[in-house]
C-alpha cells in the first residue's frame, strides 16, 4: 500500500538524542579524545574568565564548535550556528540538547581576543599530541619539516606605499581603482592598509599575493604533526622556523630531519648539525655545491626520509582544502597563527588526517 505524504507534526519526541547518532560514528571517538584534551585545559579556562558575573557560554563548547567548523569546512560562524539549529549530530558533539538554544555568531567575535591570550590553541594541540604519544603513534627520532604560504584576507589594492598611504583614485571609496602598472612594489616600501602583518610573497612560477607563512614539523611514523607555527612570509622564514621547531623536540638523542631542496643551505645544514640533528634534506640541483655530502647519502635512512617527507604535503593539503586555511578568514599574525595551530590539532584527531 502506498504511504501517505501528509505531514503530521508532533509535540513531543520519545527518541533520545543519543539514540539518533550511529554508535560507530567517527565523531563519537573524536568527542572522547577532545573531551580528555579539554579537561586538561580546565585550569587555563578558569584563568581567562572573571570569578563573578553572568555565566558565559562554556569555552569547551566554543572550541568543539570551532572543531566542527574546520572538520566540515563551514565557511563562517553564522553558517555554523545555522547547522547547530537543526543538525543533531553537531548538537551532540558540541554538548547541546535537542531543546537547548543556540548562541549567536557574535559570541565567537567577542571571545576571539580572549582565547589567543591564553595560548589555548597551543595547549590543546599539545594535549591531543600527548594522547597520540601515549598510544605509541609518534616517532621520537625521525621528522620532516616544510612551510607553505597562507593567503591573507587582504586585497592587492590595500598594498600601498608607506609614505603615501592614501594614494590611488577616489572614484569609489569602498572599492577604489588602483593602477600598479610600472610601479615597483616591495615589502620595504609598501604595506597593506587592512592587514599590516601580511607580506607580499609568491611561489616559483606563480603570481605574488599578500600572505603568511605556515610551518609544520611532522614525525615519520604516522605522519602526525608534532609542531606548528605561523610567521610573516619572507625568504628565510622556512629555515628559521624549522630550526626553532627542532629545538622543541624532547630528548637529547640524535634525530633526523627531512626537507626539500630549499633547506639545502650552509646555514641551515650547519645549524642542524650544531643541534645534534642529521639533515636529510634533498640535494640542491643548482650550480652551487650541495651541503649534503656522502656521510649522509651513504645511509639507507636518507632514502627513507626522502620518501616519508612527502607526508607533510598531505598535512598542508588537508589544512587548506578541508581546514579552510588556503585563505585565512582572520587578520594579524596572532589570530591567523591561533587558527593555524588549532587546525593542526584538528588534523591530529582520529578519523581526520590519519
Amino acid at each position: 500500500m502506498r504511504g501517505s505524504d501528509r505531514e503530521q507534526g508532533s509535540m513531543f519526541s520519545y527518541v533520545a538524542l543519543e539514540e539518533r547518532i550511529l554508535q560507530d560514528h567517527p565523531l563519537r571517538a573524536m568527542r572522547t579524545m577532545v573531551d580528555e584534551a579539554l579537561r586538561q585545559l580546565s585550569r587555563r579556562f578558569s584563568s581567562l574568565y572573571a570569578d563573578g558575573g553572568r555565566p558565559s557560554i562554556p569555552p569547551e563548547r566554543l572550541l568543539r564548535a570551532l572543531l566542527l567548523q574546520i572538520l566540515y569546512s563551514i565557511r563562517s560562524e553564522r553558517l555554523l550556528m545555522e547547522q547547530l539549529e537543526y543538525n543533531l549530530l553537531f548538537r551532540r558533539f558540541v554538548g547541546l540538547g535537542i531543546d537547548d538554544s543556540v548562541w549567536v555568531a557574535t559570541v565567537f567575535t567577542k571571545n576571539r581576543d580572549r582565547l589567543p591570550q591564553g595560548e589555548v590553541a597551543q595547549e590543546f594541540f599539545e594535549a591531543v599530541l600527548g594522547q597520540g604519544r601515549d598510544q605509541g603513534l609518534l616517532s621520537s627520532e625521525h621528522f620532516s619539516v616544510d612551510g607553505t604560504l597562507i593567503e591573507a584576507w587582504a586585497s592587492q589594492k590595500s598594498f600601498r606605499r608607506k609614505d603615501r598611504p592614501d594614494d590611488g583614485s577616489d572614484d569609489d571609496a569602498g572599492n577604489p581603482t588602483v593602477n600598479f602598472r610600472g610601479e615597483r612594489r616591495s615589502n620595504a616600501t609598501h604595506e597593506s592598509t587592512t592587514d599590516p602583518d601580511a607580506r607580499l610573497a609568491r611561489k616559483k612560477g606563480q603570481t605574488s599575493h599578500l600572505a603568511y607563512m605556515g610551518h609544520l614539523l611532522t614525525e615519520n611514523r604516522n605522519g602526525l604533526i608534532v609542531s606548528a607555527m605561523l610567521t610573516q612570509a619572507d625568504g628565510c622564514a622556512e629555515r628559521v622556523a624549522a630550526l626553532a621547531m627542532v629545538e622543541e623536540v624532547p630528548g637529547e638523542r640524535r634525530i633526523t630531519l627531512g626537507g626539500d631542496r630549499g633547506f639545502d643551505t650552509e646555514e641551515f645544514v650547519g645549524g642542524c648539525r650544531h643541534r645534534n640533528v642529521t639533515p636529510h634534506v634533498a640535494q640542491s640541483t643548482t650550480n652551487r655545491a650541495s651541503r649534503i655530502d656522502a656521510r649522509t647519502l651513504r645511509h639507507a635512512g636518507y632514502e627513507i626520509s626522502q620518501r616519508k617527507r612527502n607526508w607533510i604535503e598531505e598535512c598542508f593539503a588537508w589544512m587548506k582544502t578541508i581546514g579552510l586555511m588556503r585563505k585565512t578568514r582572520h587578520k594579524g599574525t596572532e589570530r591567523v597563527g591561533w587558527m593555524f595551530v588549532f587546525t593542526a590539532a584538528v588534523y591530529n584527531c582520529p578519523g581526520t588526517g590519519y
